[in-house]
């Protein structure tokens, strides 16, 4: 078995905190760290609907996600995006934004926009998938006093959110890869899954040679247990019950 940095097993996922009402204004307010990566997804909540939904007979209300790598996050500045965003943070905020109505009644949110401002703070492997997990309490927090005086119904939460990474380097398999890791690895995966097993979204590829089903099924059950494990410290972070 190869030995991963600090010492990880190859299931083990990096040290994880997460620091509520880190910002004061916005409705739900997450800084979350996975490892060296760090992530503050902060919520607002609007009482209004995009304009496609308004001219829509449907009703509902909106999930929307945006993400930004700021300008010193990684080893090399990394500059802002002011004339338009880049192709890859287009498809990372889809990406968050998928997940994260996937663990919310839209129908419910009836009239509600909540938007999910995700900015890397520093940024060492999983950006997105510590954005949906981070952003997936943020939600939480921002919808939970909406909850408690009935202007949405408890129905409005969806089984719970959360996203993980995992990969493969010399046929292992590994959970939640840092960049070092993330960059040598012949297999690269994003999975995002709810809280009753169900998968949202698989990102995979092969970097450097591809792999076989079975491969592919020990990595799935990889992310699964590290997912279980994320589910447990959302529920800490938000002091709720353990299921």
């Amino acid at each position: 078995m190869m030995n991963r940095i600090n010492g990880r097993a190859f299931n083990e996922i990096r040290p994880i905190e997460v620091q509520s009402g880190f910002s004061a204004y916005p409705e739900g307010s997450v800084l979350i760290s996975f490892g060296e990566t760090r992530v503050l997804c902060n919520v607002t909540i609007e009482t209004k609907v995009p304009d496609w939904m308004r001219n829509s007979d449907k009703g509902g209300g909106w999930i929307t996600a945006e993400y930004a790598l700021l300008p010193r996050s990684t080893q090399q500045r990394v500059r802002r995006e002011t004339m338009g965003l880049r192709g890859r943070t287009q498809e990372i905020k889809r990406f968050i934004g998928r997940s994260l109505r996937a663990a919310f009644n839209l129908t419910v949110l009836d009239g509600f926009t909540c938007i999910v401002d995700c900015d890397v703070l520093q940024a060492d492997g999983g950006t997105r998938t510590a954005s949906v997990t981070g952003g997936y309490i943020a939600l939480r927090q921002a919808l939970s006093p909406l909850i408690k005086t009935g202007t949405l119904p408890e129905a409005v939460l969806l089984p719970q959110a959360a996203a993980v990474s995992v990969g493969m380097i010399d046929h292992v398999p590994l959970l939640d890869l840092n960049y070092q890791e993330d960059s040598s690895a012949q297999v690269d995966m994003n999975i995002v899954m709810n809280s009753n097993g169900e998968y949202i979204e698989i990102q995979g590829t092969a970097e450097q040679s591809p792999f076989t089903p079975d491969e592919f099924k020990t990595l799935l059950d990889l992310a699964e247990e590290g997912c279980r494990q994320l589910f447990i410290l959302q529920n800490q972070a938000l002091e709720l019950p353990a299921e």
